[in-house]
Order: C-alpha cells, then structure tokens, then sequence
C-alpha cells in the first residue's frame, strides 16, 4: 500500500507499508544536485551533504552518529547530479528517534565555520579517491567530453580549487536558498503507517519556507570528440560515450534491455566477445545515465595499450549488429528476465522501496507500481530493440575518451565512422 501526503507548503510524503518487515527505511529528498550549480559553485551540494551530519543546535556530530548507533541503526547521504537524499534505517521501534534525528540535522544545522574547516581535507580526499580509481575517473572525464562545460559535465565532488572557496556562510546561503519546500520529498518504507508517519514528520517540515527560485535547468549539447589523458597505468582504460534517453522516455524499457543484452551481464556479448573469447579485458559493460531532459548511454573496458583500436572495433562491431540484425526471441526473453528478477529482487529491500517511492514521485509525481514496469518490460519487441541499436553512436554524437599509457588521439577520430 502506497500513500501520498502533500503539506501546505508543497513538501511531500509518500510511503509504502511492507508488514511482512521490522524496519524503516526513510529518506528525505531535495530536487537539487550538481547540475543546478554555477561553474563557482560546483561541487557545494555535496559539500552540504558532509555538512549535515556536523552538529545542529541540539547535537553535535558526535552526539549524531552515536544516536544511531545506540539504536542500531544506519544513516548516510549522497549527492548525484540532479537530487540530494539523506537517508537512514532503523527497526520499527525506533521509528521515531529517526525521524527526529533526520528532521534535526535537515533543518537545524549550524554550519560551523570550524567544522567546514576540519570537512574540507575530507572532501579532498574523496576527490583523490576518484582520481586514483582510473575506472571512476575515466567516466568523470568522459563526462566533461561529451557534455563539455554544462554543469552535467563536471564532478559532483567540485575540485580542490572551488572546495577550497567555500565558507561557513557561502554553504549556509546555498542551502537556505535552494531548499525550499517544493523541491522536497520525504519518503518511507518498511513497517510504518502513512498517519503516523505523517504526524510525526508534517509539524516540524511543514516550517519551511520557500527559497529563492532555482536556476532553470538547460539542456546540454552533446560534443562529439576524442579525447586522450596520459598516465602511467598498466592498461588503457576507455569509455564511448553516445546520445541516450530521458529518465521519463517511453524507449527506455527497450534501451534498458538493448544495454542488457550489449553488455549488462556475464552472458551479454561485450562480456562472451570481450572477455571469453578473446580474453582482452577483464571488465567490460555497457550503462545508461538518464536525466529529467537528456542521457548518455556508454561502453566502459580497460585493456592493454596495443589492443586499443581492435577493442573499440569489436565493441561496435556488436553494437552495429544490434541495428541491423534483430535479436532472436530467446535473447531477448533472458534479457527480460534478468531485468524483472533484479526488479522484483530490489523490491524486497526496504531501502530500494524508498529511493523507488522517492525518484517516481521527482520524475513522473506519482507511483508506477512494479507490475507496471514488468508489463513495459514485457512489451518491448525485438523490432524495438533493432531501432534502439540502430540510434547508437552515430559519429556526430558520440566521444570516446581515453586514460593511461596513450597519447595522440587523433589516430582515433574516424572510429564512429562506417
């Protein structure tokens, strides 16, 4: 059962009772993440999200992590380019000291010039942290390839230079002016009662006020390009990068197979061609980044510097055939099968039905229940899945970017190219 509260000042509750658990999964959610900030501003929402668990009036941050503890109970937050979530988990009976401690720090953090302070080298080394996985790194590159300078192009995590500028009161303004109750969604799920729930979150966030409008979210323009960043590794890691879907596209349940079927699995043919057969590349596997207006879908390998040029030919190679030779039945019915079981399995975590409750209300402002989805899933046909592949990498929309013990990447330019 799903149920849906809106406040008068526009924040939104939804949650989902789950009898058969004793927890409670609770997130809150702001419509606002990395592509709303400017160039100067880059990486400030994640700034806020260290930040918020760093004392409020009432406790500091110590007293803030033990209370979870004392409950045994789990909180953390994250920031991705267009949300920022702070979410927690308890058992049922301790549904009410959680949200306590998360309407706490959402709404009475101090911001402590000090604390910013001993958060900063913090953040610094998150942002090395990236930079020494060249898997992470490479896609955080391919990012500023294919988007250039849009906000969608840049680190979540800012750089060191823009980290270093932020103070006390530049963090408190963002947050004051950015959070405002429309862009807010509170959501649940586990063993809680939507009245209850309500009751106990509405009168605390039903204070906020609004803030000042957002910036309005444009969208990018794609820059076809390839792109080569030497550094001394022992293998070359790559990423091709092409036009993908809006999270609210009606062709993703077929781009979401299609990218099963390219290289989502061990049976996917990136893996059987890349991986079994010619042993080039211990990892490689297609994703999709989908946003609110645009998307990218890519292909991610790493293997040894001389094996550059034959990996990217037999990467499209697969791919080309997907546009011109439809899938057999069977294909495709493993590939919906495989996406329904990892569907209904997330579906049994109390976590996974929060962040789902939360991310349908943001994108479609309503719930899609799972027996939707599978029947979306279900319909998509083989002749989709032709047209889907058929869209891919066309040479005008697609950049390849490159790390490790490479250098002219002019010798790659024609690679999209029939």
């Amino acid at each position: 059962m799903v149920n849906k509260t809106r406040l008068p000042n526009g924040i939104r509750i939804v949650s989902k009772h789950m009898p058969h658990v004793r927890s409670v999964s609770m997130g809150v959610w702001v419509d606002v993440g990395a592509r709303d900030e400017s160039d100067e501003q880059s990486g400030l929402s994640h700034f806020i999200e260290h930040m918020i668990f760093k004392g409020t009036a009432r406790r500091s941050a110590y007293e803030i992590a033990k209370a979870f503890d004392a409950v045994g109970g789990h909180t953390n937050a994250f920031t991705s380019t267009e949300n920022t979530c702070y979410h927690a988990r308890v058992m049922d009976a301790h549904l009410e000291t959680m949200v306590d401690i998360l309407s706490d720090i959402f709404l009475n953090s101090v911001f402590a010039p000090e604390e910013v302070e001993r958060e900063r080298p913090v953040i610094f080394q998150e942002i090395g942290m990236v930079e020494d996985s060249p898997e992470e790194f490479v896609h955080v590159l391919a990012g500023g390839d294919f988007w250039g300078d849009h906000p969608l192009g840049r680190s979540i995590l800012g750089t060191r230079e823009h980290v270093m500028g932020f103070s006390a009161e530049t963090i408190k303004d963002y947050f004051q002016r950015l959070y405002h109750p429309e862009r807010i969604v509170i959501s649940a799920a586990g063993n809680v009662d939507h009245d209850h729930f309500t009751d106990l979150v509405g009168p605390t966030f039903a204070t906020i006020h609004n803030g000042h409008p957002l910036p309005t979210r444009t969208t990018p323009d794609i820059h076809p390009k390839t792109s080569c960043q030497a550094r001394t590794l022992e293998q070359v890691h790559i990423c091709l990068s092409t036009q993908g879907l809006s999270v609210t596209d009606p062709r993703r349940f077929a781009f979401s197979l299609l990218s099963t079927i390219l290289g989502g699995n061990m049976s996917s043919r990136l893996f059987q061609e890349i991986r079994e057969r010619r042993g080039l590349a211990y990892s490689v596997y297609s994703f999709m980044m989908s946003y609110v207006d645009t998307g990218m879908f890519g292909v991610y390998t790493a293997v040894n510097a001389e094996q550059i040029q034959r990996t990217i030919d037999l990467i499209l190679q697969e791919i080309r055939k997907l546009g011109r030779t439809p899938v057999s039945a069977d294909e495709l019915q493993d590939a919906k099968e495989y996406t329904k079981g990892n569907l209904l399995l997330a579906a049994e975590s109390v976590d996974n039905q929060m962040v789902r409750l939360a991310q349908n209300e943001l994108n479609f402002g309503e719930y899609i229940p799972v027996d939707k989805v599978v029947q979306n899933i279900e319909a998509v046909s083989t002749d989709d899945i032709q047209a889907a592949g058929a869209q891919l990498f066309q040479s005008d929309q697609s950049a390849l970017t490159l790390l490790g013990p490479v250098d002219k990447a002019t010798r790659f330019e024609a690679i999209f190219d029939e």
